[in-house]
């Protein structure tokens, strides 16, 4: 018999929103509340993610996932999300942006077939996933306001692709660790902001930057 999934109070999100300095609006805590509760549930079956307790998924996944809306800000636009994963950071700000245009770029089907589940089950508009290397796209997605990569890693290749003409985007939003800043500002082809520390995390920052020509 299957355990029902948990779901976490909607004040203990509210809470943890707060901590990050976010807005808690009803309909949004609800979507999060909602989509935790799904996630936890698929993850049994398939490996979204190696966070496992609720309220470490709400800080690390969703907290981290949404502060670019408001340090960024990531307000409107067109954001592709390369490796996705179980939609992080693109489905946390497209629930706190719903104006946003997200493309989730995700290779795995298990995965991605979860992501359609949960933009189903949330009535999430203009959230398209695409089962595809990010490496693969170009103009099909252009062009883009922003690209987003949280748990990628291979930052030279990533930001060359993001970088290309095909895809026409205009700035990169990156989740990294301060081991990894060095590395990532020496590439010139982006005219890096000044880092922001990420609240509760340990030692991660938001990074963005703006195409050069």
């Amino acid at each position: 018999m299957t355990t029902p999934s948990p779901t976490l109070p909607m004040a203990v999100i509210r809470r943890a929103l707060e901590e990050f300095q976010l807005p808690a609006y009803d309909d949004q805590v609800l979507q999060i509340q909602q989509y935790i509760k799904i996630l936890a549930a698929w993850n049994d079956k398939v490996n979204l993610t190696a966070i496992r307790d609720p309220l470490d998924i709400l800080y690390r996944h969703f907290g981290e996932s949404m502060f670019a809306g408001i340090s960024v800000p990531i307000e409107r636009g067109r954001l592709a999300d390369a490796g996705t994963g179980a939609g992080f950071p693109g489905l946390p700000l497209k629930i706190m942006r719903p104006g946003l245009q997200v493309f989730l770029i995700e290779s795995s089907i298990k995965k991605a077939t979860f992501l359609a589940e949960v933009i189903r089950e949330l009535g999430l508009k203009e959230a398209q996933v695409l089962v595809r290397r990010y490496e693969e796209l170009g103009e099909e997605i252009a062009p883009l306001d922003y690209v987003c990569s949280r748990a990628l890693g291979e930052y030279s290749k990533f930001l060359e692709w993001a970088h290309c003409e095909a895809l026409a985007a205009k700035e990169v939003v990156l989740w990294i660790s301060a081991n990894d800043l060095e590395e990532v500002q020496k590439i010139q082809t982006w005219e890096w902001r000044e880092p922001i520390p990420v609240p509760n995390s340990m030692r991660r920052v938001l990074l963005m930057g703006t195409k050069k020509p």
